[in-house]
């Protein structure tokens, strides 16, 4: 049966993956055999990854980059490659926030941040990635989303523009790129307890609310989101593409 979730052999690039939801997926992918690429700004935080990774017997290399800057993508992308002869499955993971707010308050500059972080870096990352993927036969792309972008939102609005974004990415590219055997999908969080989102989980108000609201009583944790990931890069996700899983404990379903 681990071979439904086997990653053996396949290298995973994984933006964003120094710390929470990101961080959790590198650690699950390599435990499941995967040779994962750990990046995001920072190298020192990306190296701390690492080596927990090779503590426990997994294979990890560090490649930093702002993923804001379409040099620096295209140097991910290549080192990747150099280093391990291909990309398998890449995890668009890395985003960002700015403001919370009102969107009739959000500065022009912000909002610019959120579209050209958000949306256009993934954008960039799977035009440089799904050719070389196709040309070996197929691949797996998970761009993390976020439950924002099915909802109405009176603080999140550029975010959640920008997620909803992501899920029409992947159903685009699925369908492109679907003849060629390269799966596209999305995952769709709800509040999760990483630093991202601590001025969610830290503002008691939001907090008590959502607790009281998600059906499971409870905000989410990084590693429950991890699985997901695994899942649909590997054999068991194989018939599935451009479609959207939302990890929120039943957030949507409760009007949480």
């Amino acid at each position: 049966m681990r071979e439904l979730f086997s990653l053996d052999g396949k290298v995973a690039l994984i933006t964003g993956s120094s710390r929470g939801i990101g961080r959790a997926i590198a650690e699950a992918m390599a435990a499941f055999g995967a040779k994962v690429v750990v990046s995001s700004r920072k190298r020192e935080v990306c190296e701390e990854v690492k080596a927990e990774i090779v503590k426990k017997g997994g294979e990890a290399i560090v490649i930093p980059c702002n993923i804001g800057n379409k040099d620096e993508l295209q140097t991910l992308v290549d080192e990747t490659t150099k280093a391990y002869g291909a990309i398998d499955v890449l995890v668009c993971n890395a985003a960002v926030n700015p403001h919370f707010g009102p969107s009739q308050q959000i500065p022009d500059s912000a909002f610019d941040k959120v579209m050209a972080t958000n949306i256009r870096s993934n954008h960039w990352l799977c035009q440089m990635v799904i050719p070389r993927m196709a040309e070996r036969g197929g691949g797996a792309v998970v761009i993390v989303s976020s439950i924002a972008g099915l909802k109405g939102s009176e603080q999140l609005g550029a975010y959640a523009i920008s997620k909803a974004a992501d899920m029409q990415m992947a159903r685009n590219l699925a369908v492109e790129w679907g003849p060629r055997n390269v799966r596209v999908n999305c995952i769709a969080p709800g509040i999760v307890r990483t630093d991202f989102a601590r001025a969610l989980w830290e503002n008691p108000r939001i907090y008590d609310n959502a607790v009281r609201a998600y059906p499971l009583r409870r905000i989410g944790e990084p590693s429950e989101i991890a699985g997901a990931a695994v899942f649909l890069a590997s054999p068991s996700g194989s018939f599935m593409t451009g479609q959207t899983i939302v990890i929120d404990g039943g957030a949507t379903i409760s009007g949480g």
